[in-house]
């Protein structure tokens, strides 16, 4: 007799909403469920830690296992921390763009030229919301050499391939006025860490 497997509750970065859904649709894992945090908070990741702390306090009754889809994402350390005092384990990697990519083609990159800006499927889609209104550059365009003076290449890290999304990149690398480069990942770095978590 085959057991079903436990139910279990992915936390997720909302910017990994659709890639996360995804691949649980694509495997037909219909014991997980996701459940995001604001992609807004990238722009205040001192937030971050906090809000993943309530959402794991406010849904551990409800599952058997609960996972978190996110990097450190700025929190210098503190998510983790807050992770380990809960007990719930994490995919690897310091961000979205290392764990699609791979630890060591992300070092890679990174190596190879430190002024790199990175989009995803999801920043690329809402380069103008995000970027350019989050950081107030429409608002103030003399900021724009502030934030980026120091940037010389944008890497689209694509999980889906998708005309529309790389114009939508290559449109944001000309705005930053940088140089453009696409790297098509896929969506394995989800798919690797949660086809472990799936039995």
């Amino acid at each position: 007799m085959t057991v079903a497997p436990e139910k279990t509750l992915l936390i997720a970065c909302g910017a990994l909403a659709g890639e996360t859904l995804a691949v649980i649709r694509a495997n037909g894992w219909e014991h997980m469920e996701v459940s995001c945090l604001p992609a807004k908070l990238h722009n205040t990741p001192a937030l971050i830690p906090n809000a993943m702390r309530t959402k794991i306090r406010e849904k551990r009754g409800q599952f058997a296992h609960i996972y978190a889809l996110y990097g450190d994402c700025g929190t210098g350390g503190l998510l983790d921390k807050v992770l380990e005092e809960e007990g719930v384990e994490r995919i690897a990697g310091a961000h979205c763009y290392e764990f699609f990519t791979g630890s060591a083609i992300f070092d890679a990159l990174q190596e190879a030229e430190v002024g790199t800006f990175y989009l995803t499927d999801f920043l690329a889609r809402h380069f103008e919301k995000l970027t350019i209104e989050g950081l107030g550059i429409d608002r103030h365009p003399e900021l724009l050499p502030l934030y980026f003076g120091n940037y010389t290449r944008l890497v689209y890290i694509s999980q889906i391939e998708n005309a529309e999304l790389q114009e939508k990149a290559r449109a944001a690398a000309d705005r930053l006025s940088l140089r453009y480069e696409y790297r098509f990942t896929g969506l394995n770095g989800i798919g690797d860490f949660l086809n472990k978590k799936a039995g």
